[in-house]
């Protein structure tokens, strides 16, 4: 049974469908990658798992149980967290501060989660105390990421969690992203950079028009020609 599947998934905004047939699936400890051009429903598919918009046809599924159109704070109850691509952070709070309201569920843990976040991201220890708004932009990221994960979902959401940052900040992200699976989170992200996404991706999703196009894992895509061709610049 896939920790997190979407099965069919049609919806949108303002009854003009985006989302027409989606199917995806992730096991726990797995990252599962959404790759695709602009306005093939990337974002929008992520939006739909995390009941930002209403899915009018489809069902999603969490550990096997109906999660279809359930609000957010139901979903985050259950175990899922979602990271956003933009204002993911607190920026007047200290990067402690922003932990901490990620455990609003968790209050009597929060010292040992905090631990385990500066663990995964060693780069926040030292800013501990700084506003993160100060922060660099990769930092922030991991700002945003850390507040979801004390919270310990068995699944985590990233929306372009590399979106603006420099290749090195890219690169680390990514290997946060591979450490955080490792600890037994599934990881759903969407992505612009393609291939490096699908280099640590155990499934890959490429999506156009709404629709899957190809599904498999991270090391198939990148080695299909036609996948190359059409969505990954050659």
């Amino acid at each position: 049974m896939p920790l997190l599947e979407a099965i069919d998934v049609h919806g949108g905004y303002g009854g003009m469908n985006i989302l027409n047939g989606v199917d995806m699936a992730i096991e726990a400890d797995e990252i599962g990658v959404i790759v695709g051009p602009n306005g093939a429903g990337k974002s929008t598919m992520l939006k739909a798992v995390f009941g930002l918009l209403t899915i009018t046809g489809g069902e999603i599924r969490l550990r096997g149980e109906p999660i279809t159109n359930l609000a957010p704070h139901k979903l985050v109850e259950r175990g899922m967290g979602f990271v956003p691509q933009e204002k993911n952070i607190f920026p007047s709070l200290s990067v402690a501060e922003n932990l901490e309201m990620g455990a609003f569920l968790k209050p009597g843990t929060v010292s040992r989660l905090k631990r385990q976040i500066y663990d995964i991201f060693p780069p926040l220890y030292d800013k501990r105390h700084q506003p993160a708004g100060e922060l660099s932009g990769g930092q922030r990221q991991m700002v945003a990421m850390g507040r979801a994960l004390m919270n310990e979902p068995s699944v985590l959401l990233l929306d372009e969690p590399t979106a603006g940052l420099s290749p090195r900040y890219m690169n680390e992200i990514f290997e946060q992203v591979k450490r955080i699976s490792a600890t037994g989170v599934g990881v759903l992200m969407v992505e612009q950079n393609a291939k490096q996404a699908l280099r640590i991706a155990h499934r890959g999703f490429v999506l156009a028009a709404g629709q899957n196009r190809f599904t498999d894992s991270g090391e198939a895509l990148l080695a299909d020609p036609q996948v190359a061709k059409s969505f990954l610049g050659g």
